[in-house]
């Protein structure tokens, strides 16, 4: 079942005024960044942040005096985001150290408390099911609930629970999300050029802003339609910047039917 098929009953309420959504603009983040020409790409594509990977499992995982070397190259107001799981709070200032402007991100089972440890603005990963319509009502993930846990966070970002930690370029079911969320949100999870623009129509209207975070949707492709991680495409970035200010102009211009399908909309 496709997103615009499970989309059949558009949310009750917005939990921000149609106008606030008319003039709102996406911010976008490109995650998983290994080399000094992907950082590059995504500067000039229009990027607002992007994103270190410091979780030695992951193929995206990049050492923090790597990740601090990469980072000098961003030109201000470009913010870069490290990436953690269950680290502590001395790795994390450790790494800091050498990117004094850098958001944390938090993916694994960090608590409250442990994230304000640090004392450093952050993210807080929200593990959503990939899809809770056969789960019992007490037994499905309250995004509501665990945003006022986070409360602290600078926003919530919402990404596909998968087996293992720091993302899995898996879709869960957006229509699912509840109707309003009172937190700044961050949709991730397995999107690309082609389906940033549902997200973008169908998450909004849910929460007081939104942003988008990429990664595998912007990686170069193999034959076999698999990507190479870490390694992103100067094309696919372009692409998906494209398709989230295509969401932002369609927004602007038919806000008051902001939760349709974007079948509309040119494609990106």
């Amino acid at each position: 079942m496709t997103h615009k098929e499970a989309n059949t009953q558009p949310p009750q309420a917005s939990a921000v005024p149609l106008g606030a959504l008319a003039s709102h603009r996406t911010r976008i983040k490109i995650c998983g960044l290994t080399r000094e020409e992907d950082v590059d790409a995504a500067v000039a594509a229009g990027a607002d942040a992007v994103g270190f990977v410091l979780y030695a499992p992951s193929p995206r995982y990049v050492r923090p005096e790597r990740a601090a070397e990469l980072a000098r190259r961003l030109p201000p107001f470009v913010t870069p985001v490290l990436l953690f799981v269950n680290a502590s709070a001395t790795e994390i200032i450790a790494a800091c150290a050498g990117i004094p402007g850098a958001l944390l991100q938090f993916h694994g089972d960090e608590t409250p408390q442990a994230c304000l440890k640090p004392k450093r603005p952050f993210l807080r990963a929200a593990r959503i099911p990939l899809d809770e319509k056969a789960a019992a009502d007490d037994e499905r993930f309250d995004l509501v609930k665990y945003a006022e846990a986070f409360k602290a966070a600078q926003a919530i970002l919402l990404d596909a629970h998968v087996e293992g930690f720091g993302g899995g370029g898996k879709t869960f079911n957006w229509s699912l999300l509840p109707p309003s969320v009172n937190a700044h949100l961050v949709l991730s999870g397995g999107l690309t050029p082609a389906n940033v623009i549902d997200g973008i129509l169908q998450v909004r209207p849910r929460c007081l802003s939104l942003a988008v975070d990429v990664s595998s949707g912007v990686e170069v492709s193999t034959a076999t339609g698999a990507t190479l991680k870490g390694i992103k495409s100067a094309d696919k970035i372009n692409q998906f910047v494209a398709a989230v200010r295509a969401a932002d102009d369609h927004l602007a211009k038919n806000f008051h039917r902001h939760v349709q399908s974007p079948a509309s909309l040119p494609p990106a």
